[in-house]
């Protein structure tokens, strides 16, 4: 049966530099900056305010409409017509201008301004340095949306949405860099949110190998009878149960300066395109979701794709072993024993924790084969994770110190937040089998568990393991967040490694 065809989506809004003001752009709608109100002094109007306020009173809306300010909040003040493009002016809160604040104006304009061609808007000009990359990456991924209506989307994002008074010269460099880093986002969410009747894991090959031609990465893709060949019993154990066969994905990054001594960073995002448990099968309510289980993979992919726009100076290897978790009667059994990439072998007694088992697979090799500085993989892992984190946040364990200051430097600036959690040993007695060299379905605390399980084929390299099991999927539209999948990590690991020291403390010559 031929697979169904993806309708047309959603575009992300393009940016453009201006160092006009907004009032002297053509545009459909002016997006003006509100700082909130100190003491007794009255709310403050950003750049490029003043010719504006003196023809439609802006502070006098504000107050009328008791504005506060606060980031996100908008007071849309209508334009007559007949006075050229402009038909209304957003008054945008900033709040305390953090790059939060940024964030959540720029989805909050977004949202205002869907089905809109133009938008000018001196709204990151207030602290261009930091403002402009979280405003983008707002204002891209409040855009997202996933269509498969048989009348198309619902709408459209605005079209052009240009940065006024912030110099074209002096800002283009950090303008492609927010943009690479917010399309990686709304790449990852894309990948994340394909329904699982079209991505099997040769359509997920398909879309990396796509990819990596765009950005002139090499690709690999390992095919179920390479897999099997080669002994990476992890990955083939978990996809025997489907229709659609499994596969491993390899892209290389290297950047343009790379000489024999620029360290190699490997990344490992779990590829599951669908996961009913297998035999131990979930409840069907859990089930629903369960099409973004290969969000780690997505953001390997994503985070791929953009390492040479952000300037990442060391070289990055993306492995994404993928699978369907299926029910069928080849599929897995509770206690059956697979062997690993490398020899090692995993009882399995819970066919629903097969994340872990392809990850182990893409991790030996990496040790083995890539022989990498730092490795970190990246998993919707473990349901305990949100237990733990609730969906706000995600949630990491890694075996150095340095490497852990680095991600969470780069969660703060991201936007994408994290928070570290212990690699207990205590608990390694709970991965014990009578029969192979550990179970996978240890129970106890899971997110913990999961990760010794993991730490077993690291070797003694940096690792970090990176569970986004708590924020996989999005409750509500919540700033830049809109209802479902997230794909989140991308923007996280960018930050990371499109820093001008990613290995900074880690990596020892």
């Amino acid at each position: 049966m031929a697979a169904p065809t993806l309708p047309p989506q959603v575009i992300p809004p393009r940016f453009v530099l201006s160092p006009l003001a907004p009032e002297a752009l053509e545009a459909e709608v002016v997006a003006l900056p509100v700082e909130p109100a100190e003491g007794e002094a009255a709310l403050v109007l950003g750049p490029g305010a003043v010719a504006l306020d003196e023809r439609f009173d802006l502070i006098g809306v504000l107050e009328s409409e008791r504005a506060t300010g606060k980031a996100g909040e908008i007071v849309a003040v209508p334009v007559p017509a007949g006075r050229g493009p402009l038909r209304r002016i957003l008054l945008v809160g900033v709040g305390a201008q953090r790059r939060d604040d940024f964030r959540r104006a720029g989805a909050a304009l977004a949202r205002a301004t869907r089905d809109i061609g133009s938008v000018a808007t001196s709204i990151p000009a207030l602290e261009p340095s930091y403002a402009l990359e979280a405003f983008v990456a707002g204002a891209v991924l409040g855009s997202f949306d996933f269509n498969w209506r048989s009348t198309g989307p619902a709408w459209q994002a605005v079209g052009t949405v240009t940065l006024a008074d912030i110099a074209p010269e002096e800002y283009g460099d950090a303008l492609a860099r927010a943009e690479a880093i917010a399309h990686a986002g709304w790449r990852a969410r894309f990948l994340a949110t394909v329904p699982a009747n079209l991505k099997s894991p040769a359509w997920l090959a398909e879309q990396a190998v796509a990819a990596a031609a765009e950005a002139g990465l090499e690709a690999k893709v390992w095919d179920e009878h390479q897999l099997a060949a080669e002994g990476f019993g992890g990955i083939i154990g978990v996809g025997q149960g489907s229709a659609t066969p499994p596969r491993l994905i390899r892209l290389d990054y290297t950047p343009a300066k790379a000489g024999r001594r620029t360290p190699t960073v490997v990344l490992v995002g779990k590829g599951i395109t669908f996961d009913t448990g297998g035999l131990s099968i979930k409840p069907g309510q859990a089930m629903t979701t369960m099409k973004r289980d290969m969000t780690g993979g997505a953001v390997v992919i994503a985070t791929m794709a953009a390492l040479a726009q952000v300037g990442c100076p060391v070289r990055v290897v993306g492995l994404i072993p993928a699978a369907e978790n299926a029910v069928s009667g080849s599929a897995l059994r509770p206690g059956d024993v697979v062997r690993h990439y490398g020899g090692r072998t995993s009882e399995v007694t819970n066919t629903d924790a097969e994340g872990r088992l392809v990850l182990a697979d893409g991790l030996a090799y990496a040790v083995e084969r890539i022989k990498p500085d730092v490795l970190v993989d990246v998993a919707t892992l473990t349901g305990a994770m949100k237990v733990a984190l609730g969906q706000h946040l995600g949630g990491y364990f890694a075996n150095r110190d340095a490497l852990a200051t680095q991600v969470d430097r780069a969660s703060q600036v991201s936007g994408e937040e994290v928070w570290r959690m212990p690699l207990f040993a205590g608990y390694e007695d709970k991965l014990a089998s009578t029969v192979a060299d550990a179970d996978n379905g240890p129970g106890g605390p899971g997110a913990i568990t999961a990760a010794l399980f993991l730490q077993h084929f690291v070797g003694d390299l940096p690792w970090l393991h990176l569970d986004v099991a708590s924020i996989g999927d999005a409750p509500e539209e919540r700033f830049e967040w809109t209802k479902g999948p997230t794909g989140f990590g991308a923007r996280l690991l960018l930050t990371w490694l499109g820093s001008d020291d990613p290995l900074q403390g880690i990596r020892v010559e």
